[in-house]
């Protein structure tokens, strides 16, 4: 076995208790309790189309309904495709999962019936899986075979290898080659095939598959092929990265999402000369997110995060960190984490610690970090504003230079709605869009790729100063990655947005300074998570926003307030000396079972300054 070491397997086992093994046994019923299910054919397709279309929330998966999937929102059943065959998408990540989660069981238990289990699922997959006819179709994916795309193959083939990897010495010598040979080695080929030439956490998680099964075959065509080659695991760490650490796709869960396939790559690998463990990179990536938590102890839900994603977890990337780097704000975001959930997780039984006694908190100063692309100023407990000015990282980036998100009170004000799975409408309809940020959006249309600047960062006695700016005048080099245009470059041609903003004790200045020199109609957006207390106004309008209904206006003459019932109460004060309009609307919040309110100031004018006064006191 190349997972575990003998020494682990005996810490696990004194560490594991009763409540351990029944709730991986629950985790697993679905497989555990039933026939071994195997798809025939390739008939599975993407998990992102298992969501509701009219709400934007996922589907109730059935083990025993196949044809027909609930809305859990309103109880509407959806049949045929695309859900039938994310039905089977999600039926094939259970079985690889249990392959990895079962054999864990009977590598603590010895219990036949997990082994049996295991062995089962792996030998029905090696039957069928050369068969499996490659299809895809995916936006900007490669394809698989038994899923759509490159990533599921590689994410399924990841616990594969780990079962097998586990319950390899009680197999068979003839069952050990097939599963090799059928399986494990057609799947490592076929990911090798696919690869593209990017990069993208896309391609980590696939290299980080293709090593795991090199390390568990002693194959050191694949364990090179990983590690070594252009847009393997070194290159994306090299070439992927920004300066601070950040992954360049912008989004705290991809940044996750990239890391999660190294360390897993890296549990095999960390007694080999094929281990990057002892590199900078890992220890970057691993203590950034730490500093820019929200004060709910959320990441900030920039670019592409589906609801949820945002909350700190991933217990089993820091058990490992904690394990092998011993440093401190690791075993302190373990800590945090176990105050409200049991450390009942495999990582926590074969790598666990002694934990600090101190657990993580919100950083109590403010966090400006050029390098990454962040601002956050924290100058009251339970408030956060941030600033987002990083460069543009591909098709998980939103359209969204220069934007705020504002929490106050502990809870998030001017949100970053995230998105949604992204096969559900609203993904690419409207939480990527420009105009469901809070920033600048030209016609209603998306802003090309950008690379913000900062131009003065200020902390004084009584006040933080942020100016940060972004043009269109001259293209901006797009990232060595797949990209998705969904701009439009005509209509932001030759603008330049600067943002001031200025932070008190009990207001929030926030100045827009936008050069229009083609006359464009200039909207500077808000959302505001809050009820609008004041009467809409009485000119209704048509927003060419989809989604955004109810939309209302009046001339913004010199100043316009409006107030809103939040926790507490806040005031919006809109400034102007243009010729200008004032709007206000409603959209979907994220789920889109709710509402959020619109704020918008528009203009013309060929030389626009906006201003926009948040007052927490009101």
């Amino acid at each position: 076995m190349k997972l575990f070491t003998q020494q682990e397997i005996q810490a696990a086992k004194s560490r594991v208790t009763p409540q351990i093994l029944q709730r991986l046994t629950e985790n697993n019923r679905d497989v555990l309790d039933n026939d071994t299910l195997v798809p025939t054919t390739g008939c599975a397709t993407w998990n992102h189309y298992f969501f509701c279309p009219e709400h934007s929330v996922r589907l109730i998966w059935d083990r025993h309904s196949p044809n027909k999937h609930r809305c859990p929102v309103d109880g509407a059943v959806f049949t045929g495709e695309p859900y039938y065959g994310a039905w089977w998408r999600w039926l094939n990540g259970l079985n690889a999962k249990a392959c990895y989660e079962l054999g864990v069981l009977w590598l603590l238990t010895d219990e036949p019936k997990y082994l049996d289990k295991v062995t089962d699922i792996l030998m029905q997959y090696a039957r069928h899986y050369p068969d499996y006819q490659e299809h895809g179709g995916i936006p900007y994916n490669g394809p698989g075979k038994a899923n759509a795309q490159t990533l599921c193959e590689a994410n399924c083939h990841a616990d594969f290898v780990r079962g097998f990897d586990i319950v390899s010495a009680a197999l068979t010598s003839e069952q050990y080659q097939y599963i090799a040979e059928r399986l494990l080695r057609c799947g490592a080929d076929f990911l090798m095939q696919h690869r593209s030439k990017q990069i993208h956490n896309h391609e980590v998680k696939i290299s980080s598959t293709i090593g795991m099964i090199g390390a568990v075959l002693d194959d050191e065509r694949y364990l090179a092929f990983a590690v070594n080659s252009d847009y393997g695991l070194l290159y994306q760490l090299r070439h992927a990265l920004l300066p601070g650490g950040l992954w360049f796709e912008g989004s705290l869960h991809y940044h996750y999402y990239a890391l999660q396939a190294f360390m897993a790559f890296e549990k095999f690998a960390r007694h080999t000369s094929w281990s990057l463990l002892d590199k900078p990179f890992y220890r970057d990536m691993l203590t950034l997110p730490l500093t820019l938590l929200m004060p709910d102890m959320t990441l900030p839900k920039v670019n592409d995060c589906v609801e949820g994603q945002q909350k700190p977890g991933h217990a089993d990337i820091y058990e490992f960190a904690w394990y092998y780097y011993d440093q401190e704000e690791y075993g302190q975001l373990l800590a945090w984490l176990y105050r409200s959930a049991p450390r009942d997780n495999i990582d926590s039984l074969f790598y666990g610690r002694k934990l600090p006694e101190n657990v993580l908190t919100v950083p109590s100063g403010n966090t400006h970090r050029p390098d990454i692309g962040f601002t956050i100023i924290r100058n009251q407990p339970g408030r956060a504003i941030a600033i987002k000015h990083g460069p543009y990282g591909g098709e998980h980036d939103h359209y969204d230079r220069l934007n705020l998100i504002v929490f106050n009170n502990g809870k998030a004000l001017f949100p970053d709605l995230g998105t949604t799975g992204y096969g559900a409408p609203l993904h690419y309809g409207y939480y990527k869009n420009s105009f469901s940020h809070n920033t600048l959006c030209v016609n209603g249309l998306n802003q090309p790729p950008a690379n913000p600047r900062v131009i003065d960062y200020q902390e004084m006695d009584n006040k933080i100063k942020l100016v940060t700016e972004v043009d269109w005048k001259t293209p901006a080099k797009l990232p060595d990655s797949k990209i998705r245009v969904e701009w439009d470059t005509e209509s932001y041609r030759d603008i330049v947005f600067r943002r001031t903003i200025e932070v008190t004790e009990h207001q929030l200045i926030d100045r827009w300074e936008i050069e229009n020199p083609h006359a464009q109609c200039i909207d500077a957006v808000y959302h505001i998570d809050a009820e609008l207390l004041a009467p809409r106004f009485s000119e209704e309008i048509a927003l060419c926003y989809p989604y955004v209904r109810q939309a209302t206006t009046k001339p913004l003459k010199g100043s316009c307030r409006l107030d809103y019932q939040a926790d507490p109460p806040i005031s919006v004060s809109c400034f102007s000396e243009n010729e200008a309009s004032v709007i206000t609307a409603r959209g979907p919040n994220n789920p889109s079972t709710s509402m959020i309110e619109y704020l918008l100031l528009r203009s013309d004018d060929r030389q626009i300054s906006f201003v926009f006064v948040t007052d927490f006191s009101a």
